[in-house]
């Protein structure tokens, strides 16, 4: 029964390996992708969130266009990370946007936190960004070094 575990688990583990990297970038596309296309609709619930932020942080733009700008970003950060040969531009383009949406938790903390280390909805939603990095850094530690790329 044991010889029978362990050769499961050898083809699990391999079937796991096999399937990891599609399925990281698949769910990176869809969490970015479709969180951005809520934004062009005007369906999103993190707007007044973005909107607080944006008052705070770039007042000098109107909404409107800060809105779609933003989203278009975060649905061109779920495109790249689908097309493995992009990777490291959706990388690049998500540093700035997790530095981005992890502000609230410093500049709105009556939004983002009801005590201390106690995060409002709010902010449960921005602190799961740590999810995103350490998938993104899976993705990027199976990339292969520029210098071995085939052109």
């Amino acid at each position: 029964m044991r010889r029978y575990l362990e050769q499961f688990d050898t083809w699990f583990i391999h079937l796991l390996r096999k399937v990891s990297m599609p399925a990281a970038r698949v769910a990176l596309f869809v969490v970015f992708f479709w969180f951005g296309i809520l934004k062009i609709f005007g369906l999103s619930p993190a707007s007044p969130m973005v909107m607080d932020l944006m008052e705070v942080t770039l007042p000098f733009m109107q909404w409107e266009t800060f809105i779609i700008l933003f989203a278009l970003y975060e649905m061109l950060i779920g495109v790249s990370f689908l097309i493995p040969r992009f990777a490291r531009f959706a990388i690049a383009l998500l540093i700035p946007h997790m530095v981005m949406t992890c502000l609230p938790l410093l500049f709105l903390p009556d939004m983002t936190w009801q005590g201390f280390f106690i995060p409002t909805l709010e902010g449960q939603y921005i602190v799961k960004n740590l999810v995103i990095v350490a998938l993104a850094v899976s993705v990027a530690a199976h990339l292969h070094p520029m210098h071995k790329v085939k052109r």
